[in-house]
């Protein structure tokens, strides 16, 4: 029991990790992005979209499907229409400067709708009695693990046992990490976050690396949407099936600290105070309710703590949420 419910915190919590660390790539040159779960909608049902055109072009048979391309293509499919949707808030908030905490909700529901939209056209194609579309075929590609996981005993089913998905969210973590703290593109990065008129002066393009920042960190989470649609439901899309994970994903970067490490550990905390209750024997729905919002509770608890504390470094960029006006400079 102990072993399935790690897996399964670690399988709730990628996605969220997806998320958090494209948020903070996006917070670190100072742009509040509340547009995260939109972005990630439209990143799983891009992700759809192609493991669905892919397929109905092999004649639906898996003896005609190329692992590589059945990989690839969703996945370029999630990148770009996440990418898509960074554009979209980097021209709105950078180029028109418009509020971005309104940017941001209209990006989310305009998102959400495009997913459904998209995701409701489909379901009338394939004609399915129930309102949901299976990409089984695809999602036998995404889950595969490593063969020899087995092999290991616990070890290998607690560490061992996922998908590529998985090792890459860790991954991305990780290198933005180095990224942010060891190079010269992160350290342009940060400052530009922190006082964008002390970097201009100094030679550095603030448009560029907010446009490039917003960019990569919508493509990264929306790899969330496509991972929660691959691996999660084993290739089933239903509409507004995927929850409050944009949402989780934006609180974890404050329990976070801004810190794409730090993300990793709460990832996978927050994805087991989210299935805590189905490992609690004789809990009412309203208790089942009360375990859910865990997460929340958890992160405005840090979030009091940080702030009593008053550490610099455990505060967010200084130009978070601001626009940027060269000629006040």
């Amino acid at each position: 029991m102990i072993i399935a419910f790690i897996q399964r915190a670690i399988l709730l919590g990628v996605p969220l990790l997806y998320g958090s660390t494209g948020e903070i790539v996006t917070e670190k040159s100072g742009h509040l992005n509340l547009g995260i779960p939109g972005i990630m909608y439209v990143g799983g049902i891009s992700g759809v979209i192609g493991a669905f055109l892919y397929e109905h072009a092999c004649g639906n048979d898996v003896a005609n499907m190329n692992p590589f391309l059945a990989i690839l293509i969703p996945f370029l499919a999630s990148v770009a229409g996440s990418v898509l949707m960074g554009l979209i808030y980097s021209f709105l908030t950078v180029t028109l400067r418009a509020n971005q905490n309104v940017t941001g909700l209209a990006l989310t529901t305009f998102g959400i709708g495009i997913g459904n939209f998209f995701g409701g056209s489909l379901i009338k194609l394939v004609d399915s009695e129930m309102p949901s579309i299976v990409l089984t075929k695809t999602s036998k590609f995404y889950s595969k693990t490593l063969p020899f996981a087995d092999d290991l005993g616990w070890f290998g089913e607690i560490f061992l046992s996922y998908e590529f998905l998985t090792y890459m969210a860790i991954a991305i973590a990780l290198i933005v990490t180095f990224v942010l703290n060891r190079t010269r593109i992160g350290l342009n990065l940060r400052a530009v976050g922190e006082d964008p008129a002390t970097a201009d002066a100094a030679g550095i393009n603030v448009t560029r690396y907010k446009y490039g920042a917003t960019c990569i960190g919508s493509a990264i989470a929306g790899l969330g949407g496509l991972q929660y649609v691959m691996v999660y439901t084993d290739g089933v899309w239903s509409n507004d099936a995927f929850g409050d994970r944009g949402w989780l994903s934006i609180a974890l970067v404050i329990f976070a600290l801004w810190r794409p490490n730090m993300a990793i550990f709460g990832a996978f905390l927050f994805g087991a105070l989210c299935n805590a209750h189905n490992y609690i024997d004789g809990l009412g729905v309203a208790t089942q309710e009360l375990f859910k919002m865990l997460p929340y509770v958890v992160t405005i608890v840090v979030l009091i703590i940080t702030s009593m504390r008053k550490k610099r470094e455990h505060q967010p960029p200084e130009h978070l949420g601001l626009p940027y006006f060269r000629e006040e400079r």
